[in-house]
């Protein structure tokens, strides 16, 4: 049975050390963690952030993390929740785990007034595609009546 928790000051190690297993899965070399640690220390400062913390149970180390963004819409004149990240460690995986924190994920965006929750993940993992599309998540846009495309992430270095 999985656990999951809003993760506080005091678990910035645990979530550094998830989000660089996260950067290395990703086969990245940035952030560096001393990078990583300063800015995840400033995000669990930050009330427009929330991190969840998950373990496969309460007494092990948390193996998944997830990382939500939130932001004022005009479209909605509500808050709009940005599930930045999610990664769970080999150790959890298959487990329900991605599951729970997901499912905490759309519990904390409703508690936080949010009217909609949006995410980005590369069209190649399947695997997560298939989790999010469990949840009613779609590439098809809903937003705007007419346009019936699929909504494009898009983004470039400044």
């Amino acid at each position: 049975m999985s656990h999951v928790r809003l993760a506080g000051p005091g678990d910035a190690a645990d979530v550094v050390r998830l989000m660089l297993s996260f950067r290395d899965w990703l086969g990245d070399e940035r952030p560096t963690a001393g990078s990583a640690a300063a800015s995840i220390a400033a995000l669990l400062a930050d009330s427009d952030t929330e991190f969840l913390l998950g373990s496969v149970s309460p007494e092990l180390p948390a193996c998944g993390v997830c990382q939500l963004r939130y932001r004022h819409s005009v479209w909605t004149g509500t808050p709009d929740c940005w599930l930045e990240d999610l990664y769970v460690e080999e150790a959890g995986r298959g487990r329900g785990l991605g599951r729970a924190l997901v499912e905490a994920a759309l519990e904390r965006a409703r508690a936080r007034g949010a009217a909609r929750i949006e995410l980005d993940t590369n069209e190649d993992n399947a695997a997560a595609i298939a989790l999010y599309e469990s949840f009613g998540f779609s590439a098809r846009s809903k937003v705007h009546g007419h346009l019936q495309g699929r909504d494009v992430f898009m983004g470039r270095s400044v």
